[in-house]
Protein backbone atom coordinates (compact mmCIF):
# COMPACT_ATOMS: atom_id res chain seq x y z
CA UNK A 1 0.00 0.00 0.00
CA UNK A 2 1.38 3.51 -0.75
CA UNK A 3 2.56 5.67 2.37
CA UNK A 4 -0.17 8.25 3.19
CA UNK A 5 0.96 11.66 3.26
CA UNK A 6 -1.13 15.26 2.92
CA UNK A 7 -1.45 15.26 -0.44
CA UNK A 8 -2.68 11.27 -1.36
CA UNK A 9 -4.78 11.02 2.82
CA UNK A 10 -8.06 11.99 1.27
CA UNK A 11 -10.17 8.59 0.50
CA UNK A 12 -12.68 7.90 -2.42
CA UNK A 13 -15.24 4.93 -1.61
CA UNK A 14 -15.87 4.72 -5.32
CA UNK A 15 -19.02 2.83 -5.35
CA UNK A 16 -20.53 4.96 -3.18
CA UNK A 17 -18.66 8.32 -4.62
CA UNK A 18 -18.55 7.41 -8.52
CA UNK A 19 -21.91 5.32 -8.97
CA UNK A 20 -24.50 5.11 -6.06
CA UNK A 21 -24.49 8.83 -5.44
CA UNK A 22 -24.50 10.22 -8.94
CA UNK A 23 -27.17 7.39 -10.00
CA UNK A 24 -29.44 8.42 -7.44
CA UNK A 25 -29.09 12.46 -7.97
CA UNK A 26 -29.72 11.47 -11.90
CA UNK A 27 -32.95 9.76 -10.85
CA UNK A 28 -33.92 12.58 -8.80
CA UNK A 29 -33.78 15.22 -12.06
CA UNK A 30 -35.24 12.58 -14.09
CA UNK A 31 -38.35 12.11 -11.94
CA UNK A 32 -38.71 16.12 -11.34
CA UNK A 33 -38.13 16.50 -15.38
CA UNK A 34 -41.18 13.87 -15.52
CA UNK A 35 -43.25 15.74 -13.14
CA UNK A 36 -46.91 15.95 -14.23
CA UNK A 37 -48.92 18.52 -12.87
CA UNK A 38 -51.90 18.20 -15.47
CA UNK A 39 -54.88 16.20 -14.16
CA UNK A 40 -55.07 15.30 -10.00
CA UNK A 41 -54.25 11.40 -10.64
CA UNK A 42 -51.11 12.40 -12.66
CA UNK A 43 -49.80 15.33 -10.11
CA UNK A 44 -50.78 12.80 -6.89
CA UNK A 45 -48.60 10.31 -9.01
CA UNK A 46 -45.49 12.78 -9.68
CA UNK A 47 -45.62 13.56 -6.21
CA UNK A 48 -45.73 9.52 -5.04
CA UNK A 49 -42.57 9.35 -7.25
CA UNK A 50 -40.53 12.63 -6.45
CA UNK A 51 -41.16 11.41 -2.63
CA UNK A 52 -39.70 8.34 -3.29
CA UNK A 53 -36.82 9.65 -5.47
CA UNK A 54 -35.66 11.80 -2.86
CA UNK A 55 -35.29 9.40 0.35
CA UNK A 56 -33.58 6.77 -2.43
CA UNK A 57 -30.81 10.25 -3.32
CA UNK A 58 -30.93 11.02 0.99
CA UNK A 59 -30.10 7.01 1.67
CA UNK A 60 -26.47 7.06 0.45
CA UNK A 61 -25.76 10.60 2.17
CA UNK A 62 -27.31 9.48 4.96
CA UNK A 63 -24.75 6.21 4.77
CA UNK A 64 -22.23 8.39 4.53
CA UNK A 65 -23.11 10.78 7.73
CA UNK A 66 -23.57 7.88 9.90
CA UNK A 67 -20.11 6.66 8.90
CA UNK A 68 -18.16 9.32 9.34
CA UNK A 69 -19.61 10.27 12.62
CA UNK A 70 -18.55 6.62 13.96
CA UNK A 71 -15.16 7.32 11.78
CA UNK A 72 -14.97 10.97 14.18
CA UNK A 73 -15.95 9.44 17.16
CA UNK A 74 -13.46 6.27 16.67
CA UNK A 75 -10.76 9.11 16.21
CA UNK A 76 -11.62 11.08 19.09
CA UNK A 77 -11.04 7.37 21.49
CA UNK A 78 -7.84 7.02 19.29
CA UNK A 79 -6.86 10.51 20.68
CA UNK A 80 -7.58 10.28 24.26
CA UNK A 81 -5.96 7.06 24.31
CA UNK A 82 -2.80 8.62 22.64
CA UNK A 83 -2.46 11.58 24.43
CA UNK A 84 -2.72 9.64 27.82
CA UNK A 85 0.09 7.02 26.55
CA UNK A 86 1.85 10.03 25.90
CA UNK A 87 1.42 12.08 28.86
CA UNK A 88 -0.18 9.75 31.27
CA UNK A 89 -2.83 12.34 31.98
CA UNK A 90 -6.54 12.76 30.78
CA UNK A 91 -7.32 14.53 27.27
CA UNK A 92 -10.63 16.06 28.64
CA UNK A 93 -8.88 19.52 28.96
CA UNK A 94 -7.13 19.89 25.72
CA UNK A 95 -10.15 18.18 23.96
CA UNK A 96 -12.03 21.27 25.60
CA UNK A 97 -9.67 23.68 23.82
CA UNK A 98 -9.40 21.83 20.60
CA UNK A 99 -12.50 21.71 17.92
CA UNK A 100 -12.99 18.59 16.35
CA UNK A 101 -11.40 19.14 13.08
CA UNK A 102 -8.20 20.40 14.91
CA UNK A 103 -8.23 16.60 16.54
CA UNK A 104 -8.77 14.74 13.29
CA UNK A 105 -6.14 16.86 11.80
CA UNK A 106 -3.92 15.80 14.76
CA UNK A 107 -4.49 12.28 14.46
CA UNK A 108 -2.26 12.03 11.69
CA UNK A 109 0.88 13.41 13.67
CA UNK A 110 3.45 10.86 14.89
CA UNK A 111 3.89 10.43 18.45
CA UNK A 112 6.76 12.36 18.47
CA UNK A 113 5.41 15.62 17.39
CA UNK A 114 1.97 15.04 18.34
CA UNK A 115 2.35 16.91 21.44
CA UNK A 116 4.25 19.97 20.17
CA UNK A 117 1.95 20.08 16.77
CA UNK A 118 -1.12 20.43 19.60
CA UNK A 119 -0.05 23.01 21.40
CA UNK A 120 0.73 25.01 18.33
CA UNK A 121 -3.09 24.08 17.00
CA UNK A 122 -4.37 25.71 20.27
CA UNK A 123 -1.69 28.85 20.63
CA UNK A 124 -2.41 29.45 17.52
CA UNK A 125 -5.73 28.57 16.04
CA UNK A 126 -4.62 26.34 12.99
CA UNK A 127 -7.35 24.73 11.04
CA UNK A 128 -7.32 21.19 9.98
CA UNK A 129 -5.53 21.27 6.96
CA UNK A 130 -2.88 23.87 8.39
CA UNK A 131 -1.68 21.04 11.42
CA UNK A 132 -1.86 18.20 8.15
CA UNK A 133 0.20 20.49 6.66
CA UNK A 134 2.59 20.41 9.51
CA UNK A 135 2.95 17.49 9.86
CA UNK A 136 6.41 16.04 9.12
CA UNK A 137 5.95 12.44 9.84
CA UNK A 138 3.03 11.29 8.72
CA UNK A 139 1.05 8.52 10.70
CA UNK A 140 -1.19 6.96 7.85
CA UNK A 141 -4.62 5.73 8.32
CA UNK A 142 -5.77 3.24 5.77
CA UNK A 143 -9.32 1.97 7.54
CA UNK A 144 -10.49 5.20 7.16
CA UNK A 145 -14.34 5.30 5.67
Amino acid sequence: MKNQNYENHTRYYPFHHFVLTPLTLLFLGWTVKKMDFSSQGTTLESLYLFIGAFILFLLPLIARMYALKIQNRIILNEMRNRYFHLTEKGFEEKEKELKLGQIIGLRFASDTELLTLMERAITENLSSKEIKQQIKDWKGDYLRV
